[in-house]
């Protein structure tokens, strides 16, 4: 009988024979909800960023300790914080803040995102990710760099590159806008990246433009993030394949 017993149990296990391990059964109830697939969409939001008033004169760095760093530039050497070329502003980190479907998940490619030090730059300066989403750090100079994240919400880490061709993967789990990068060698080193729980993000270029893709249609709150000039938001709707129009405007900050 005691064999007997043990086998109806091993058959009727997925049943419930024996009790739901690792917390409370859902007898008498619904079963619990899935995750939200993530929402097939094709609208589009572009923009380009301007940049109006008397362009920020950026820091001059002194690379002067690091030749190996300064024999990959020419001329003087900047930091680029505020980047403008014919009033158009790069280095805007845009991105959906609100709107999507409410319990919507998506799904962090596996492709790792590069960032590179090169020239004792970060390259690029701003960019995305989604969490989960390996980002490579590579060390392209003959030269010591320490990578250190400062993230609010994340785990952050301090990493040594003591040698050219270096490579180290790390990964954020929680979203985050923004997650500061540094390095403790050379202070004048920045970076940033916006950590989305969702592909719908873009960098503005040199000419200001940018450009999301694969929206489900509806009505988004997009925003703008600048690392000196601060962020700005705008509400724009989308129909099913069609696009909107994001443009947004930065100016000096007054103290």
């Amino acid at each position: 009988m005691k064999s007997l017993t043990v086998m109806l149990c091993g058959g009727l296990l997925l049943a419930g024979c024996g009790g739901e391990k690792g917390g409370a059964s859902n007898e008498g109830g619904a079963p619990p909800a899935p995750p939200s697939a993530a929402p097939a969409g094709s609208a589009t939001v572009t923009g380009t960023v301007k940049f109006t008033g008397t362009t920020p004169v950026n820091p001059l760095i002194d690379m002067s300790e690091e030749a190996a760093c300064k024999a990959k530039h020419t001329g003087g050497i900047t930091d680029p914080q505020v980047v403008v070329t014919n009033g158009n502003l790069a280095n805007v980190f845009v991105y959906v803040k609100s709107g999507l479907p409410a319990g919507a998940t998506f799904t962090a490619p596996a492709e790792a995102v590069v960032i590179d030090q090169n020239g004792c730059l970060y390259h690029p300066r701003v960019f995305g990710v989604m969490a989960g989403q390996p980002i490579e750090i590579r060390n392209s100079d003959p030269v010591l760099h320490n990578i250190k994240a400062v993230p609010s919400a994340n785990r952050g880490f301090n990493i040594s590159q003591p040698t050219e061709g270096m490579k180290t993967t790390r990964t954020f789990d929680t979203p985050e806008v923004m997650v500061p990068l540094e390095c403790n060698v050379h202070g004048w080193m920045n970076a940033y990246v916006g950590v989305m729980s969702h592909p719908f993000y873009a960098v503005s270029g040199e000419d200001g433009s940018f450009r999301i893709t694969g929206l489900p249609a509806g009505t988004y709150e997009i925003e703008a993030w600048h690392e000196k000039l601060g962020t700005q938001t705008m509400s724009v709707t989308v129909p099913d394949g069609g696009s909107a129009t994001a443009d947004f405007s930065f100016a000096p900050k007054t103290a």
